[in-house]
């Protein structure tokens, strides 16, 4: 990996946290702790500010914005957030193909017949939507050029009829939304680029530093 005051490393996904650090006058820690603790910790604070506020709106509407995906998607937004998955367009886009093929699936297959968790043996309508509903969510995310690997958990969440009331659904593209948006205020106060839309190519190291 390459050092935290390297030109390569200045093209990373990752390196907006020295400059932030920097920025704040903390940049010691990165002297006195392991660049990849620093790392940690940052993405566990910025996770948990954004996830919390999610939370504490579902906790005070009573509606589902926070769910399972949206914790994949915050990584992905504050580990490697110059890569193309986490580009808003890719995030937003993503989950709403996921719920509108999650969606298709759960009606088509007659998924919907029985409560979720209610048949205590195998329901063949729910397996074939969990299966549609997935490989028809991959198959648009590569033709429309929109990968966003979190999305294949939310069409699930809703094949699976976990979630599927249609105004549950358009609060989860909502939250979506709302996570982007914290996402970008973070990243930019940081002082990474991150887009406002699209990204804009690949970054030497966004993805690479995904894998470490």
């Amino acid at each position: 990996m390459p050092k935290l005051d390297s030109p390569a490393h200045e093209h990373a996904g990752a390196d907006h946290i020295f400059f932030f650090l920097r920025r704040a006058r903390l940049d010691w820690l990165l002297h006195r702790f392991p660049a990849r603790l620093v790392r940690s910790v940052y993405v566990f604070v910025n996770s948990f500010v954004t996830i919390g506020v999610l939370a504490v709106l579902a906790l005070l509407s009573r509606n589902p914005f926070v769910f399972p995906s949206l914790g994949p998607t915050a990584y992905l937004l504050f580990f490697s957030p110059l890569g193309k998955t986490s580009s808003p367009r890719n995030t937003i886009f993503g989950h709403a193909i996921g719920l509108v093929c999650g969606y298709g699936a759960f009606v088509v297959t007659g998924a919907g017949a029985l409560p979720f968790g209610a048949h205590q043996s195998i329901f063949w309508p729910r397996i074939l939507a969990a299966a549609l509903s997935l490989s028809a969510t991959g198959a648009l995310m590569v033709l429309l050029n929109v990968s966003h690997p979190p999305a294949g958990a939310t069409t699930l969440i809703v094949s699976l009829g976990i979630i599927s009331k249609p105004r549950e659904l358009v609060i989860i593209e909502v939250a979506v939304f709302l996570l982007v948006a914290q996402a970008m205020i973070i990243n930019r106060l940081a002082g990474l680029e991150y887009p406002l839309w699209n990204a804009m190519g690949p970054v030497e190291g966004a993805e690479e530093d995904s894998t470490e």
